[in-house]
């Protein structure tokens, strides 16, 4: 007998590297992913956290203002008190304006924070490739860095929403035909259900084999939209498993955080509605927008720099990127 067994090749510890920066350059492990991702965030805050803050609170600031003014202006808010005092009351064709402007620049201001966060996303991009290297951008640096792609990175976003909602469409279609053409509702809720699960499993899918690393592809090989879809493919051939965990255990622990850290911001808002209900509705969009400015803080920068390293990741696996890594952070000479 061996006096030492050898042990199974999971179990065996990564080996030594060099790490000039947030990360060893080597396969990373799962705690290399998430201490690199609270890395990159710390020693870049101003190309991260404050990059997606500054995007959330610009586009929230949109309804924000709307609603703040028809509020402290005049009273064409105040249906929502009167509502909460008298449900009988009718509100006036101003005040339904007024209500249809303040949930219009919410939607607005939504949209805004969601291209926000897709140009946010590609700047991590540069700043976890800089991080690697042991290298630091300032937010300055890492918008130029953008340059070029800021384009083809929202038509990457816009094609690949195109592709979920026909996949929405596909799965939605049967179950419309079936409840319009067969009298009862069984065969309709059945087929439901299963497509419902069916969606989830292919939404899933798609995110992780189309869209999780074809962001940091577009921007860091400038290989275009389709090109980095096609990128995006190949890295994460036979590692779906792998790269769904760890963006699946990055999602929860974001998630829970900004819950956390949200929950307070949203009963403030809902005490403030119930003790002044004239001011029920700003409340309610105050504390949204508030909220989403937090939540952006926190979700953007650590889920961008967990899905970057996962990209890093793939490029050492298969295609040894590591050495052009010791190259860049002049570890090795070329």
């Amino acid at each position: 007998m061996h006096p030492h067994p050898a042990q199974p090749t999971w179990a065996q510890p990564l080996p030594p590297a060099h790490k000039p920066g947030a990360i060893p350059l080597r396969p990373l492990g799962l705690g290399d992913i998430l201490d690199g991702a609270f890395r990159l965030v710390r020693f870049n805050p101003g190309a991260t956290v404050g990059a997606s803050v500054l995007v959330a609170a610009v586009a929230m600031a949109i309804p924000l203002g709307v609603t703040a003014a028809m509020t402290f202006s005049g009273d064409s808010l105040e249906w929502f008190g009167a509502t909460l005092e008298d449900p009988d009351y009718a509100p006036s064709s101003s005040e339904i304006l007024s209500i249809v402007a303040a949930v219009g620049s919410l939607v607005l201001g939504t949209i805004l924070q969601a291209i926000g966060a897709i140009l946010v996303a590609g700047m991590i991009s540069h700043v976890a490739h800089a991080a690697a290297i042991g290298r630091k951008l300032t937010l300055s640096q890492a918008w130029a860095a953008t340059y070029g792609n800021r384009w083809r990175l929202i038509g990457l976003a816009l094609l690949t929403t195109l592709v979920f909602v026909l996949v929405l469409g596909v799965a939605v279609t049967p179950v419309v035909v079936l409840a319009i053409v067969v009298d009862s509702p069984v065969p309709a809720i059945l087929v439901g259900i299963l497509m419902f699960l069916l969606l989830i499993a292919a939404s899933l899918f798609l995110t992780v084999r189309l869209y999780l690393l074809s962001v940091p592809s577009l921007m860091l090989e400038n290989t275009g939209v389709f090109g980095a879809i096609g990128r995006a493919w190949r890295l994460s051939a036979r590692q779906f498993w792998r790269l769904f965990g760890i963006w699946l255990l990055a999602t929860i622990i974001v998630g829970f955080v900004s819950q956390i850290v949200a929950f307070p911001i949203s009963m403030v808002a809902s005490v403030v509605g119930i003790v002044q209900p004239d001011l029920y509705f700003f409340a309610t969009i105050a504390g949204s927008a508030v909220s989403t400015v937090v939540a952006a803080a926190i979700v953007a920068p650590f889920s961008g720099a967990v899905t970057n390293l996962q990209y890093l990741d793939q490029r050492i696996r298969k295609e040894s990127y590591e050495v052009e890594l010791m190259e860049q952070a002049g570890l090795l000479s070329r």
